[in-house]
């Protein structure tokens, strides 16, 4: 015999279009926070930056932070949303703590670069994974340049992380 209850568990939960729209807008938003955030936020703490490669990825990351903005803002208009920067105190405050023990390793450079390529590193991964499911979400939103344009998000993100992966094992070798 053939349970329904059973089927339901292998197919998993089913979002309707409206909830995963409103999951897609929520966590958009989120993404939206961090990265206007971090524009904000990268200039100045290239003045802290010891090594000269750290700060030309740092200032290569903000260019391409300005473009995901810009393509964020551009899958709100296509979804006939407006991005906010309201409900974000809590994803700020987990970048500047982060960034707050930059500023404890006056004194050290090596420490202090060292510091900032670890919270760099760390923000990109939550932002890559963030791209990630937004993009699986993506492929039921009625506009398929959305996809395109969260898949370069997505890459550049990668790319960026790659970078600082790539300076860190300079100080760690």
């Amino acid at each position: 015999m053939n349970d329904p209850t059973n089927d339901k568990k292998t197919s998993g939960p089913v979002l309707n279009q409206d909830q995963l729209r409103i999951f897609f807008i929520n966590h958009l938003n989120r993404i939206f926070c961090a990265k206007s955030h971090l524009f904000e936020r990268l200039p100045e703490l290239t003045e802290h930056v010891h090594f000269q490669d750290l700060k030309h990825a740092i200032l290569e990351t903000w260019e391409d932070i300005g473009k995901q903005v810009a393509r964020i803002e551009e899958i709100f208009t296509l979804l006939d949303e407006v991005p906010s920067l309201k409900n974000c105190e809590e994803l700020i405050g987990f970048m500047e703590s982060g960034f707050s023990g930059i500023y404890h390793k006056k004194e050290e450079a090596e420490l202090r670069d060292l510091s900032l390529l670890f919270y760099l590193s760390l923000i990109e991964s939550v932002e890559l994974a963030s791209f990630q499911l937004l993009q699986m979400a993506s492929i039921k939103m009625p506009n398929k340049q959305i996809q395109q344009l969260l898949k370069e998000n997505f890459d550049e993100s990668k790319a960026d992380r790659s970078l600082f992966v790539q300076i860190a094992a300079r100080y760690i070798n």
